[in-house]
């Protein structure tokens, strides 16, 4: 049997934009997304924290070292700069895999997105 879990977190950032008349994603700065080890074109649930709105849409690489955080087309309207959201990518994998399974939690500087 396989199950859904947690693969991929980036816990607590600051939303800096949002663009209605983009097609559509979440756009993340390319060094957060390598530290949680999530791909450009994975599918990622977005959590408001500011208004309790969930969403999910898929990921897309924005300028490394910028903090960038974008929700782009329809989810735009979900947030407003300077919420805080939680980014969440998920996996499948074989039930006994997952007792074991760590996932990968990174937890940036709320006020400018950075690693540090």
């Amino acid at each position: 049997m396989q199950i859904q879990v947690v693969k991929s977190k980036i816990h607590r950032v600051s939303v800096t934009g949002a663009d209605l008349n983009y097609i559509g994603s979440i756009t993340i700065d390319e060094a957060l997304l390598e530290a949680a080890n999530i791909v450009e074109g994975e599918k990622v649930a977005i959590v408001n924290v500011n208004n309790g709105e969930r969403l999910e849409t898929y990921a897309i690489k924005g300028p490394r070292n910028t903090g960038e955080i974008t929700l782009n087309g329809p989810a735009a309207r979900k947030v407003h700069r300077g919420d805080i959201i939680i980014i969440i990518a998920y996996g499948i994998i074989e039930f006994e895999e997952a007792k074991t399974f760590k996932p990968c939690l990174v937890f940036p500087n709320e006020k400018d997105n950075s690693l540090t």
